[in-house]
């Protein structure tokens, strides 16, 4: 089971730190890996939600904890406001009412 810490802030970010299950980390592709250091590299959003991380829009993977390899920390602005999805105008139909 992965572990989502608390959000913590400064006064430019908001941050929290995800903890793999051990087990985890053999099953994340080789790829991901920092061969010099043998510790996650920096993941896209692609990536660590491909692993199975969820969490909502903005976070950013800023950071690796080379004695814990099993703990990724993120951050995301403070106060973020996700984009908002762009809504769909009501388009008139072409078809002319009889």
């Amino acid at each position: 089971r992965i572990h989502y810490s608390d959000r913590y802030t400064d006064d430019h970010y908001e941050y929290r730190h995800v903890i793999l299950p051990k087990p985890l980390l053999k099953f994340i592709p080789k790829e991901f890996f920092d061969e010099k250091e043998g510790t996650l590299r920096l993941l896209t959003e692609a990536e660590w939600r491909g692993i199975g991380i969820t969490q909502s829009l903005g976070w950013q993977h800023y950071e690796v904890h080379a004695p814990e390899p099993h703990v990724l920390l993120f951050r995301r602005p403070k106060n973020y406001v996700p984009p908002a999805l762009p809504q769909q105008a009501n388009k008139p139909s072409n078809a002319r009412r009889k």
